[in-house]
C-alpha cells in the first residue's frame, strides 16, 4: 500500500542525511519509526503479534488453574 507523506524541507533533508548516514532508505526509516511509534503505544502491528499477546495474557490464567488442580 502507498500513501503520500508530506515533510517540510528541514525534516526531509534531515532525514535524507540520517538515511545516507546508517546506510538505509527512507522507506526502511519510516517502517522502523512506525514499528517503534506502534510499540509505544502497545498496539500490535500484525495479527500474529496480535495472537501472541492474547496466547500470553491468557497464559497466567491456565497457568493458575492447573495449580490449584495440583493442590486437591
Amino acid at each position: 500500500m502507498r500513501k503520500v507523506i508530506e515533510f517540510d524541507d528541514g525534516t526531509y533533508q534531515a532525514l535524507v542525511q540520517l538515511g545516507r548516514d546508517r546506510m538505509a532508505t527512507l522507506q526502511e526509516l519510516a517502517d522502523e519509526s512506525f514499528a517503534d511509534l506502534l510499540k509505544k503505544h502497545g498496539v500490535p502491528k500484525d495479527l500474529r503479534e496480535a495472537l501472541r499477546r492474547s496466547a500470553k495474557a491468557s497464559a497466567p490464567i491456565a497457568k493458575r488453574k492447573k495449580k490449584t488442580a495440583r493442590r486437591k
